[in-house]
C-alpha cells in the first residue's frame, strides 16, 4: 500500500476543495449578509492542512494499484465531508450542532437530500448556495473532476474511477484516456446544468433560486433553498422543468455522451439500451398507478393537479431526488411506501441517481426468470442476454453479491437505529431513504432529520456513505484481505 502517495494525492485534493470556498464567500459578498468570514476562514483552514498533507510527501509519485484508489476514494469523502461541516459550525445564523453540521454536509456531497436544518427562507444567501454547490460536486464526483483537471497527480487515473463511477460494470471508458473520459463527463455535466438554470429563471425563478435549483436537480441531490422545497414557486411549469431535467440527469451519462458526440443526430442510442428502456418503463408504470390512485381517492381537485402532482413526486423520489411538491408522505393507500420502494431501484448505472440502479435490478429479474425456466427444464441451458449480447457468469455474481451486501448493511443499520430508540417506521424509511440517497422518509422523518438522535445521525451519516459509495467500495476497507500484501 503506497501510504504516502495517498496522503499526498489526499492533500492535493484537499487544497482542490479549498477553493470552493471562495465562491459561497462571493455570494455572501454580492449579498451583504455577512456570512463570507466562515468561508473565507474554511478556504485558509483547508489550504494550510492540504498542503501540509502534500508537502511532506511530495516526491512519492508511485503508480497506484486498484486498492490504493478504493482507499483514496474513501479517504477523501470522509475527509471531503468532514471539511465541508466546517462552515456549518462557524456560521453563527445557521445555529448547528457538530452532529448536524457533520449530517448536513455528508447528506449534500452524497447527493442525499436529506437535511436537519429548518428556517431556510431566512438563512443568508451564502449558506444556503453552498448547500447547493456541495451537492452540484457531489452528484458527479469531485474526484473525477480532479482526476481530469490535476495531471500533476501523476497516477493512473482508472483506479480512481473505476472505485467513483457507479454501476455494476466499471471497466468501459468512452474515450481511450482517463482524464479525457472525466472532462467529458464534466463537460456534459456543466452544459445541462446551465441549460436547467436558464430553464428554471425562463419560468420565473430568481437568477438565485434559477442557479442553485439547477445544482440540486442535476445532482439529483434535492437540497431546496426553501422550507417549502418546490412548492414554494407553485408553478406547473417549473414543476414540468424538474421532471425532464431529473429525467435526463438519472440516464447513463454515456448514452449522453454518445448522442452529444454524434452532434445529437443518433437520439437512437437512448432507444437501443435496454436499460433505459426498463428506466422509462418503470417510470411510466409509477405514475400511472398513482395518478390513477389519486384520481380514484378524489385527493386533488382537478385532473390536471392531480396529474401533475402524481408526474412530478413519482419521479422525483423514484430518480432518488427527494424534491417535494405535497405532503406525498399523506397520499392514500400504499403509495407512499410504494414510491420509497422505487427510490430502491434509482437511476441508471453511470448516472447521478442513487438507489441500486437499474441494471442490476434488471439483471435480477432475468436471473431470477431464468431459475424459474431451470425448475421446469433442469438440463436446458439458459444465458442471460442484455441488448442482445450474452452476460459472463462473472457478472450475474457481482450482481448478486451486491444485492447480498446492500441488503446486510440495510438490516444493519436499520437495527442500530432501531436500538437509539426509533421507531420502525421511521428507522426503514430512513435507511431506505439514506442509503439509495433520496432524501426524504416517512414518520418522524417525512420532514426533516433535526428532531432525530444524534447518534442516529451518525449512523445515517455512515449510511449514506455507503450509498454513494456503492457498498464495496467502502466494505472493501473493513476485510482483512485488503490490508494483506
Amino acid at each position: 500500500m503506497q501510504f504516502r502517495s495517498i496522503i499526498r494525492i489526499v492533500g492535493l485534493l484537499l487544497a482542490l476543495f479549498s477553493f470552493t470556498m471562495l465562491a459561497p464567500a462571493l455570494v455572501a459578498l454580492i449579498y451583504r449578509d455577512g456570512a463570507g468570514v466562515p468561508f473565507v476562514g474554511t478556504f485558509f483552514t483547508l489550504l494550510v492542512a492540504g498542503f501540509f498533507c502534500w508537502f511532506p510527501n511530495r516526491r512519492y509519485k508511485h503508480e497506484l494499484k486498484a486498492r490504493d484508489g478504493f482507499l483514496i476514494v474513501v479517504l477523501f469523502w470522509t475527509v471531503l465531508g468532514s471539511a465541508g461541516a466546517l462552515p456549518f459550525l462557524l456560521l453563527d445564523s445557521a445555529n448547528v450542532s457538530v452532529a448536524n453540521a457533520f449530517f448536513e454536509s455528508f447528506s449534500a456531497l452524497t447527493t442525499t437530500g436529506a437535511t436537519v436544518i429548518v428556517g431556510l427562507d431566512d438563512l443568508p444567501k451564502a449558506i444556503l448556495f453552498y448547500r447547493q454547490l456541495l451537492q452540484w460536486f457531489g452528484g458527479m464526483g469531485i474526484i473525477v473532476l480532479a482526476v481530469a483537471i490535476l495531471p500533476v497527480l501523476g497516477i493512473g487515473g482508472m483506479q480512481l474511477y473505476r472505485a467513483e463511477i457507479p454501476g455494476p460494470v466499471k471497466d468501459s471508458k468512452m474515450t481511450p484516456r482517463i482524464a479525457e473520459t472525466a472532462k467529458a463527463l464534466w463537460y456534459i455535466y456543466l452544459t445541462l446544468t446551465i441549460a436547467c438554470a436558464a430553464a428554471f429563471w425562463a419560468a420565473g425563478m430568481s437568477a438565485f433560486d434559477a442557479i442553485c435549483h439547477s445544482f440540486s436537480t442535476i445532482a439529483i441531490g434535492g437540497f431546496s433553498t426553501h422550507d417549502a422545497s418546490m412548492a414554494y414557486f407553485d408553478s406547473y411549469a417549473i414543476n414540468m422543468i424538474t421532471v425532464v431535467f431529473l429525467l435526463i440527469s438519472a440516464v447513463n451519462y454515456s448514452l449522453h455522451f454518445a448522442v452529444f458526440a454524434s452532434g445529437g443526430v443518433h437520439p437512437k442510442y437512448y432507444v437501443k439500451d435496454p436499460e433505459f428502456r426498463a428506466f422509462i418503463a418503470i417510470q411510466l408504470a409509477l405514475f400511472s398507478v398513482c395518478f390513477l390512485i389519486l384520481l380514484n381517492h378524489h385527493t386533488y381537485d382537478s385532473y390536471y393537479e392531480a396529474f401533475d402532482q402524481a408526474l412530478f413526486q413519482s419521479v422525483s423520489i423514484s430518480t432518488t431526488a427527494g424534491f417535494t411538491t405535497t405532503g406525498f408522505a399523506d397520499w392514500p393507500l400504499f403509495l407512499p411506501v410504494l414510491l420509497l420502494f422505487s427510490a430502491f431501484i434509482g437511476g441508471c448505472a453511470g448516472s447521478t441517481g442513487g438507489g441500486m440502479k437499474v441494471i442490476r435490478i434488471l439483471l435480477l429479474t432475468l436471473q431470477g426468470a431464468r431459475e424459474v425456466k431451470r425448475l421446469i427444464h433442469p438440463r436446458a441451458v439458459y444465458t442471460i442476454k442484455v441488448g442482445g449480447k450474452a452476460l459472463s457468469s462473472k457478472v450475474i455474481d457481482a450482481v448478486w453479491g451486491f444485492f447480498s451486501a446492500y441488503a446486510l448493511v440495510f438490516v444493519l443499520c436499520m437495527l442500530a437505529l432501531i436500538a437509539t430508540g426509533m421507531d420502525e417506521l421511521t428507522a426503514f424509511s430512513a435507511v431506505a431513504s439514506t442509503l439509495n440517497n433520496l432524501g426524504p422518509g416517512l414518520g418522524d422523518v417525512a420532514l426533516h432529520y433535526g428532531d432525530i438522535d444524534d447518534a442516529a445521525k451518525w449512523i445515517l451519516v455512515i449510511s449514506m456513505l455507503f450509498g454513494r459509495l456503492e457498498i464495496f467500495t467502502l466494505l472493501i476497507l473493513f476485510t482483512p484481505t485488503f490490508w494483506r500484501n
